[in-house]
């Protein structure tokens, strides 16, 4: 089966390396070729080495910006006290790196990473979910550690006072709107 398919697979490369290029080959001398790539993309497309596959230049891509969001900029401003690890607006998720928190038991070392996953667009209670994890480190043998999920207030006050920046920030774009 596996023999079949690499047949096939040679047969379809030669036969598009056929019947698409000119002698692949041949000499050339580097006085005839363009320096500048736009002109060697120009001269290719004019020769019919090459292929786009859209004609139409003039349209652009549909982007969002998160300055835009206010629930975006303003989940990066309550979490402004902790540097991150990815922060992605087209991905919808901020991960902060782990820090300090504040531990009960003197044993061990409490870590804390928090995530902020964004569900939608509007600044509703349900358009982000907040989670925390928590890593516990024996202060003896550091590499003894254990990762946690954590259902913690930390979580929802962090959520609310995102979702009350974010109703804020709304708040003044509107405003400058209407001026």
């Amino acid at each position: 089966m596996k023999i079949n398919k690499l047949i096939i697979f040679i047969f379809f490369s030669l036969l598009v390396c056929l019947s698409g290029c000119k002698n692949p080959f041949r000499y050339t001398d580097a006085r005839e070729i363009p320096v500048d790539a736009k002109e060697r993309v120009k001269k290719n497309m004019e020769e019919g080495r090459g292929f786009r596959l859209s004609t139409d230049r003039s349209k652009g891509g549909v982007f969002d910006f998160a300055s835009s969001n206010e629930l975006w900029r303003a989940s990066i401003e309550v979490l402004d006290f902790v540097s991150f690890t990815n922060a992605s607006y087209s991905g919808g998720i901020i991960i902060t790196d782990w820090f300090s928190g504040n531990s009960k038991n003197k044993s061990s070392l409490r870590e804390l990473k928090i995530t902020v996953r964004f569900l939608s667009n509007e600044i509703r209670a349900d358009g982000i979910e907040v989670i925390i994890h928590e890593k516990l480190c024996d202060k003896v043998e550091t590499e003894k550690c254990k990762i946690n999920k954590i259902k913690s207030e930390i979580g929802n006050e962090i959520k609310l006072a995102i979702l009350k920046k974010a109703a804020f920030l709304k708040k003044q774009t509107t405003k400058k709107k209407k001026k």
